[in-house]
C-alpha cells in the first residue's frame, strides 16, 4: 500500500514522509528517533509550525493583527519559545499556561486570558504580570475582576466574549458558539455589560472577542459570526476606545489522507478538506478590514496539529474467531481523542508497505475496552516489534494526557531539519508517586 500521507500536505507541508521506505519528520529517521528516545514518543516538526504560522501571518498582512497562539493545544515550553520568537502571542485559559509561556520567553503583554471559571490566583497573577486582555465569560466574572483589581490597585484591561449564537458544525464537545454552551456572554446582553463595565474604576475595556468552535471545516460559520457582531462592534468602537476585535480560532486540519476508513462516526461524517489558509483569509479578510481594528486570532490545531505524530510499538497480535487487535504500547492515557471524541487519526508504518491490506484493531494496554486508537482499519500485515506513527497528533495530544493506569508519561522531541532533540523527558515510575506524602493524622484531645 502505498500511503499519500496528505494530511500535512493539504495545509502546504511536507514535513512526514516516506524516503527509501523509512518514514521522515523533516530530515530525521523516525525509527532512529524511537531507538534513540524509546516509545510511545511523540515527536513535532519544528518546519510545519513556522511554516503555518508564518502563512497565516502572510494571509493576513492586510490587517493590523496578531496571531495569538491557543497554547491548550500543545504547551511543550519548546514550541512556545519557537512561537514566541516568530513573534506570536498566547491565548491562555490558566494561570499555569501563563506561568509556561513567561518561562519559554513569551511575553505577558500578548496574552489574552480566555476561561469560564479563572481563579482569585489566577487574576491575581495575571493582573501582576500585565496580560494584554482578560477575555469576559459572565457579568459575574467581570464583578470578580474589578473587586480583585480595586484590592490590588492595579487595572484589568477586558474583552467581553459574545456568544453569537452561531452553530459550527463541528463536534459537540467543541462547539462553543451557541447559547446552549457555557462560553460567553449572550449577544442581547453585551451592550449593558459594557455600559457597566465602562463605569467600574479599576476596569479598561480593550477589546471585544469571540470564538464559535473548534476543527471547522469550511468558511461559511465564521463569515455568519463576523455579520452577526459586526454591527455591534460598529455602535461600541463608537462609545468605548477599542483597540481590538478577536475572532479566536477554530480552522479546522486534515485528520485523513485519501485511504478509506469505513468508519461509522461523527468525524466520518463530517471529512470535508480543511480550508486552506488562504481561503480562510479570502473569506474574513474583507469584512475585518472595515471595521478599523486591530484583528486578534486564536489558532491552536491549525498551527500545531499536523505538525505531531506519536510514535508506538506493536507488543502482540492477537486474534479471535471475530477480531485481529494489533496490542501497541500507547493507550488512550497517551493520546485520548480517539476514546473521548471517537475522532479518526490516520496510523501509518514506520517502514512502508505496499502489501494488500486487511481489516485490525489498533488498541492499547489500558484497561478500558475505549482504549482504540482505530478500529476496522485497513493496515498491511502487521507484527510485534513493528513501529507505527499515529499521525495529526501534535494538538490535544500530549497536552490531554494522564497517567491512568498509572502509566508514566511519554516524552517528546522536536525536530528541526535534520536534528532532533528530546524536549520532555519520558516519566519514570519514581515520578508517579512525586508529591504524593504520608498522612499526618492530629492527635484528638482528651
Amino acid at each position: 500500500m502505498h500511503y499519500l500521507l496528505i494530511a500535512a500536505t493539504i495545509l502546504g507541508m511536507h514535513s512526514f514522509h516516506y524516503r527509501d521506505g523509512r518514514l521522515y519528520c523533516e530530515e530525521v529517521d523516525l525509527a532512529k528517533a524511537a531507538e534513540a528516545f524509546g516509545t510511545p514518543l511523540y515527536i513535532y516538526s519544528a518546519g510545519t509550525i513556522l511554516d503555518h504560522y508564518q502563512r497565516l501571518d502572510q494571509a493576513l498582512a492586510g490587517l493590523d493583527h496578531l496571531i495569538c497562539y491557543a497554547v491548550k493545544a500543545n504547551s511543550n515550553r519548546a514550541i512556545l519559545h519557537l512561537l514566541a520568537e516568530a513573534g506570536a502571542g498566547f491565548d491562555i485559559v490558566s494561570g499555569g499556561e501563563l506561568y509556561r509561556v513567561i518561562r519559554a520567553g513569551g511575553d505577558a503583554s500578548k496574552c489574552t486570558f480566555a476561561g469560564v471559571g479563572k481563579s482569585r490566583e489566577e487574576i491575581e497573577y495575571a493582573l501582576e504580570q500585565q496580560v494584554y486582555s482578560f477575555n469576559i465569560e459572565s457579568e459575574a466574572e467581570l464583578d470578580y475582576i474589578n473587586q480583585i483589581a480595586v484590592a490590588k490597585n492595579l487595572r484589568a484591561a477586558i474583552a467581553l466574549r459574545v456568544n453569537p449564537d452561531v452553530v459550527a458544525p463541528t463536534h459537540k464537545y467543541i462547539a462553543t458558539g451557541q447559547s446552549e454552551n457555557k462560553f460567553g456572554v449572550p449577544l442581547d446582553r453585551v451592550a449593558t455589560v459594557y455600559e457597566r463595565a465602562a463605569k467600574m474604576p479599576n476596569i479598561i475595556i480593550r477589546g471585544i472577542q469571540m470564538h464559535i468552535g473548534s476543527q471547522i471545516t469550511e468558511a461559511a460559520p465564521f463569515v455568519a459570526a463576523i455579520e452577526t457582531i459586526t454591527p455591534l462592534v460598529g455602535k461600541l468602537k463608537s462609545r468605548y476606545p477599542l483597540e481590538f476585535f478577536s475572532i479566536g480560532g477554530g480552522l479546522g486540519i486534515a485528520y485523513e489522507s485519501s485511504i478509506a476508513s469505513g468508519r461509522a462516526d461523527w468525524w466520518a461524517a463530517n471529512r470535508s478538506h480543511p480550508l486552506t489558509i488562504s481561503d480562510y483569509a479570502n473569506a474574513i479578510v474583507p469584512q475585518l478590514e472595515k471595521m478599523g481594528l486591530r484583528i486578534l486570532l486564536e489558532p491552536g490545531r491549525l498551527l500545531v496539529g499536523n505538525a505531531g505524530v506519536l510514535l508506538t510499538r506493536v507488543r502482540y497480535i492477537k486474534e479471535t474467531g471475530q477480531k485481529k487487535f494489533a496490542i501497541v504500547d500507547a493507550g488512550m492515557n497517551d493520546l485520548i481523542r480517539p476514546a473521548l471524541y471517537g475522532s479518526y487519526h490516520e496510523i501509518v508504518p514506520v517502514k512502508e508497505s505496499h502489501a494488500s491490506t486487511s481489516k485490525i484493531d489498533i488498541v492499547g494496554p489500558v484497561c478500558e475496552s475505549g482504549d482504540f486508537f482505530a478500529q476496522e482499519r485497513d493496515m498491511p500485515p502487521l507484527q510485534a516489534g513493528d513501529l507505527l506513527a499515529i499521525m495529526s497528533a501534535g494538538a490535544y495530544g500530549f497536552a490531554m494526557a494522564s497517567t491512568y493506569n498509572s502509566r508514566p508519561l511519554p516524552a517528546e522531541a522536536l525536530v528541526r531539519g535534520d536534528k532532533v532533540a528530546l524536549v520532555r523527558e519520558r516519566q519514570v515510575l519514581e515520578d508517579l508517586t512525586r508529591g504524593e506524602v504520608d498522612p499526618k493524622w492530629q492527635q484528638r484531645r482528651p
